[in-house]
């Protein structure tokens, strides 16, 4: 059984999916110190040190966050392989201090929100609507699928981002909502089948952007929250 951190604003079917797994969750609850937004969404608060279930989980010092952009981007870093990928003008000093501690390669992109617009499908893969990621990671000589922007629910804002739709539960990625109102669907689908994960999503209700779905089975995550 995994541990899977989800805001308290997901829908009643995708948390009732995750428990018949057997899955033991910890709801993110809102808070005033980030926009409301974002205020519930795990990726603000917490990093994932990995792609998969085995990694630990960053838990950040919630103080250290601002209101507004760049202030409360300070945890909101992917981490897959043996790559550290953020805005690293505003990385948290000691979710910084981990990845160095764990041998991590930097990577700096302009988008501070590096998790909420990357689906991290493995060690090697992703999915991001966001150029200057892709540019970025282009040297790395990883796979990635560079797909449309937009499409995707946030309440308060104009749209939300796939990767803070999503996230890696076992070998399958499971999408917060109907994955067939994005224009590429059909193109996410395959990519992540071609990585050997299977994809899971609900017809049921709008795909809506929680701040992602994050699983681990490790027990050395560690930090403040």
């Amino acid at each position: 059984m995994s541990t899977i951190y989800l805001s308290e604003h997901a829908n009643y079917i995708l948390i009732d999916y995750l428990k018949s797994l057997g899955h033991h969750l910890i709801f993110i609850r809102s808070t005033d110190l980030v926009y409301d937004a974002v205020s519930a969404h795990p990726d603000i608060y917490l990093c994932k040190m990995g792609a998969d279930k085995r990694a630990s989980v960053f838990i950040g010092d919630k103080t250290q966050l601002g209101f507004e952009y760049p202030q409360n981007i300070g945890f909101n870093a992917v981490c897959m392989g043996h790559y550290f990928i953020h805005n690293l003008k505003y990385t948290s000093p000691e979710l910084m201090e981990t990845a160095r501690n764990q041998g991590m390669t930097f990577i700096h992109v302009k988008q501070g929100y590096t998790k909420c617009n990357t689906v991290v499908v493995d060690e090697n893969a992703i999915i991001t609507s966001d150029a200057g990621i892709v540019k970025a990671l282009n040297p790395f000589h990883m796979e990635i699928l560079l797909i449309q922007s937009g499409y995707v629910n946030l309440p308060g804002l104009p749209y939300g981002f796939l990767g803070g739709a999503s996230g890696r539960v076992g070998n399958q990625i499971v999408f917060n909502g109907n994955l067939e109102q994005h224009p590429d669907c059909k193109r996410i689908c395959e990519f992540i089948e071609s990585r050997g994960l299977s994809v899971h999503y609900f017809r049921e209700y709008e795909l809506e952007d929680i701040g992602s779905i994050i699983e681990t089975d490790s027990n050395d995550s560690f930090g403040y929250y």
